[in-house]
């Protein structure tokens, strides 16, 4: 599962792994982006540019915005069958930009569970692996959405959580964002666990607990 994410890096970050996409003005750094909040995303549509959407997909079929609540994250093992999914991983892929997320450790003979924030060694912007779609409000308006796709942990997730989300190799990006459409074979090979050498993770405080607590001690290791 991937249920809060962070993104305090800049548009100079996202110009380093991504020079062919357009960057709006630096946004407000984020250190607690919970679901149902607007996301950094680059969609595969042209031109290419950094765009926000709500977290939680909505398919353009659904009937209310209630079904996104359930849909923000997409098992790598069934997104090519399931029927909110599979249109998606077709033709409208994104990329989520994030240099960072937590996950929540159980811990034998704790009744609660440690959040830890996980990022990579370099301490860099790295892209997960997304679907979005649009839906018509019925007041007419147009509300683009998008899913996290995660994928089994890797040796360094495992003792965490048993799920992670998928982080693209940047080799796999235009592949991704193509705004051809791609057959799902070909795509679900991309979706494999980030190599663990690459990763850190490490405690932080209970404040991330509560999606209202987006300040920098967030991502401060605790002991």
């Amino acid at each position: 599962m991937c249920g809060r994410l962070i993104l305090t890096l800049y548009s100079e970050d996202v110009r380093e792994i991504l020079p062919d996409v357009e960057v709006p003005e630096p946004w407000t750094p984020r250190y607690n982006i919970a679901p149902s909040q607007a996301i950094a995303v680059v969609p595969n549509r042209e031109p290419k540019r950094v765009e926000f959407f709500r977290w939680g997909l909505i398919p353009a079929w659904a009937k209310d915005a209630s079904i996104g609540d359930r849909m923000i994250n997409a098992r790598a093992e069934s997104v090519a069958s399931k029927p909110s999914f599979r249109g998606p991983l077709k033709d409208r892929r994104c990329l989520v930009l994030a240099d960072g997320f937590y996950e929540w450790q159980a811990s034998a003979g704790r009744r609660t569970k440690t959040p830890v924030c996980v990022r990579l060694k370099s301490g860099g912007l790295f892209a997960l692996a997304g679907l979005w779609d649009t839906w018509h409000t019925p007041e007419g308006a147009d509300l683009s959405s998008c899913t996290i796709i995660t994928t089994t942990a890797n040796e360094m997730m495992a003792p965490i959580h048993d799920r992670m989300p998928v982080i693209l190799n940047p080799a796999a990006y235009a592949e991704w964002l193509s705004v051809e459409p791609q057959a799902p074979e070909q795509l679900i090979r991309l979706l494999a666990p980030y190599p663990s050498e690459e990763m850190t993770a490490y405690p932080v405080s209970t404040l991330v607990n509560s999606p209202r607590n987006d300040v920098a001690e967030c991502v401060v290791p605790v002991a």
